[in-house]
């Protein structure tokens, strides 16, 4: 096994960054956090200096390009995944890029044809992280028919966050920053896919905007508003035939959801994130029992430690792999296409 000292460069220094990457990294032995690009040199520096990170570079470019650095972190909104992934692979370092995975379909084929022709580098994407936890034992119940045959996959997440009109732009709104992903909608699926390792067959969506226009804090120039403030998915699932049906909307206001529903022919499981409970109910009950996991399944987050064993051992990346990411970017170029012909029906691209 390598043990020698692992030198991370960070390209962009978001609130995820600075929140689980930066200490997650710190805990591990062996581990340089060498340099980090942030948006200003300023805000980089705060961050190094705030962080331990030993300096800062002006432009991400010199991370990517410095021969010293082993292995980048990529931390920016998803406009700049590609590019920075593409290139810091081309200079032989390993990638942690941050979700979602691109901002379209094109650009993660073209982020997965360049790890695949580099297979000597690690290259993984930071994973959903709800249901680290409630992963294995969800898909032990599916495996073991305790569901029965499934039929409904249901998903929603609702938030107030913008249903104020004079809130201002953030940039999930902006399709500049963030391309065809709309609100939690990719994360969520990436879910999914974990438990049911099952593609849409075909879907339909159903979007709105309903402030066209709004402005970034700090600034008067409004700026149009492209990506929905809520939206529908209906689908069906290839291999069991189970529906699809989500939904996800910004401008719900009072309490905030966000939950996983797997409806099946001898019972269903209800994962809400907001109360971190697994509950199980048997066909045509009402009572739901929560499911008490055992420390061995409960996993939590090791994305850093995943990342830097991969690098040490060879071990094959599995939360989450660019594999993994190309098929929830399917998923949403699929919705994309939907929404710009009239709700259309779209079939697997794949």
């Amino acid at each position: 096994m390598d043990t020698h000292k692992l030198k991370i460069g960070f390209i962009g220094a978001g609130a995820n960054t600075r929140k689980m990457h930066i200490p997650g990294f710190h805990k591990l032995e062996n581990v340089e956090l060498s340099v980090v690009a942030n948006r200003s040199v300023e805000s980089a520096r705060d961050v190094a200096k705030k962080n331990g990170i030993q300096r800062v570079a002006k432009d991400w470019r010199e991370v990517v390009e410095d021969p010293a650095i082993d292995a980048v972190c990529i931390g920016t909104w998803p406009y700049l995944h590609a590019e920075a992934t593409i290139a810091a692979l081309e200079h032989g370092k390993h990638v942690l890029c941050e979700a979602r995975m691109a901002c379209d379909l094109a650009e993660a084929k073209a982020m997965l044809a360049a790890a695949h022709a580099h297979p000597q580098l690690v290259a993984q994407l930071v994973p959903a992280p709800f249901s680290l936890d409630f992963d294995a034992t969800i898909r032990e119940m599916l495996q073991a028919g305790k569901l029965g045959e499934l039929l409904e996959v249901r998903v929603v997440h609702t938030s107030g966050q913008s249903a104020n009109p004079e809130a201002p732009m953030t940039w999930r709104q902006d399709v500049a920053l963030s391309g065809k992903n709309i609100m939690s909608m990719g994360i969520m699926h990436e879910t999914v896919e974990r438990w049911v390792q099952d593609e849409p067959s075909w879907l339909l969506a159903d979007g709105a905007v309903f402030q066209p226009q709004r402005s970034y804090p700090d600034s008067e120039e409004l700026k149009e508003v492209k990506i929905p403030d809520s939206l529908s998915v209906m689908g069906r699932f290839a291999q069991t035939g189970a529906r699809l049906v989500y939904h996800f909307s910004s401008v719900e206001s009072g309490k905030p959801r966000m939950e996983f529903r797997l409806n099946g022919s001898k019972g269903a499981l209800r994962f809400d994130t907001y109360d971190t409970e697994l509950l199980y109910a048997a066909a045509g009950e009402v009572e739901e029992k929560k499911i008490i996991l055992s420390r061995a399944e409960s996993r939590g987050w090791q994305v850093e430690a995943d990342f830097v064993q991969s690098i040490r051992t060879g071990v094959p990346v599995k939360l989450t792999s660019f594999e993994q990411g190309l098929r929830y970017m399917t998923f949403t170029e699929m919705v994309s296409q939907s929404l710009a012909n009239n709700s259309s029906r779209v079939d697997w691209l794949g």
